[in-house]
């Protein structure tokens, strides 16, 4: 086990959830599907409407598309997080502990990658796919593990990556230290990535060119909460906040011995994402165009949204079912 040693860092003073952000619960009535399990991080949705989706215990399971149905098709034998469909029907998902992984329409798993440089990803989590068949995707840290996922919040390390490997099986990395490196985003003509940053409220966007080069700037700053899975519909990106800011952890960022204490308390007193949804999608300007959230609840710790065919898909770390929301 590394030795926790926590950054220091003053962020940015949180937006409060009003204005353009107000609390609403436009989301308390979405439609709910049963997962059989518990914890469908994100959702993937393939051009027939038939919806995806990995549990904590490791299954990835296959929604009826009228019916909300689940029925178990595979298991990974880890955690699934990040899940995409690609051109050939199969499913690409980042397994926290698994790596990069391909399940096939007939459930069978490989492994695409799982390490870099000899050294094994800790916690790999989502991911993309170009029309080419690249998979751009994020390893979330090289020192704390999916479970660990609080402590490299409060670290503040920074030493998340963005990678691409291509269908012959060459691995590149893009980018590094990033803060709790998250969701991942193309958008329509491809010239555009976006990718969250957990642990510093923020998406930072990756300007493509031909010649695989890449330049980054910020794109959205100081959000109202911790962004997760991103994914870009129809002009609009979908970022997904698994719960809003929460003072004490803004308060603690500047005093790392309390962050140090912080960590040797029992599970139950650590901080935990509030059970308060919230879904936001902005243009490509970086305009916000929706502010969905459940204040009450029932629709929480919101980690994936997907839009398709007039719906948005939302995922939960920690429930057990997903959400169908009609735009």
């Amino acid at each position: 086990m590394v030795e926790f040693d926590p950054q220091p860092w003053e962020p940015p003073k949180a937006p409060k959830l009003e204005g353009p952000f107000a609390k609403n619960t436009v989301l308390a009535s979405a439609e709910l599907w049963q997962t059989g399990g518990v914890g469908p991080e994100d959702v993937a949705v393939g051009d027939d409407g038939t919806a995806y989706s990995g549990l904590e215990d490791g299954t990835i399971v296959r929604f009826h598309r009228n019916s909300g149905v689940p029925q178990p098709i595979a298991n990974t034998t880890g955690r699934p997080l990040g899940i995409e469909v690609a051109g050939d029907g199969s499913l690409i998902v980042c397994d926290a502990y698994k790596g990069l992984l391909r399940v096939t329409p007939t459930g069978t798993v490989s492994t695409i990658v799982d390490s870099f440089g000899g050294e094994r990803f800790l916690f790999t989590n989502n991911a993309t796919i170009a029309s080419d068949g690249t998979v751009y995707f994020t390893v979330t840290s090289r020192r704390h593990t999916f479970d660990q996922y609080v402590d490299d919040l409060l670290e503040h390390s920074g030493t998340g990556r963005l990678f691409t490997v291509t269908t012959d099986g060459m691995i590149r990395l893009i980018y590094s230290d990033l803060q709790f490196a998250n969701g991942v985003a193309l958008n329509a003509d491809e010239t555009m990535l976006y990718v969250a940053e957990t642990g510093s409220y923020s998406v930072r966007r990756f300007r493509l060119t031909g010649d695989r080069s890449v330049s980054v700037e910020p794109f959205l700053s100081n959000l109202p909460g911790f962004p997760d899975n991103l994914t870009f519909a129809e002009g609009t990106l979908w970022v997904a906040m698994a719960s809003p800011r929460q003072p004490m952890v803004d308060a603690m960022m500047t005093r790392p011995r309390l962050r140090r204490m912080t960590r040797r308390l029992p599970e139950f007193l650590k901080p935990k994402p509030s059970q308060h949804g919230i879904v936001l999608g902005f243009d490509e300007n970086g305009t916000l165009t929706h502010n969905l959230q459940d204040a009450g609840g029932r629709v929480a710790v919101t980690t994936g949204a997907r839009f398709h065919d007039g719906r948005l898909y939302i995922g939960s770390l920690t429930q057990s079912t997903v959400a169908i929301h009609t735009l």
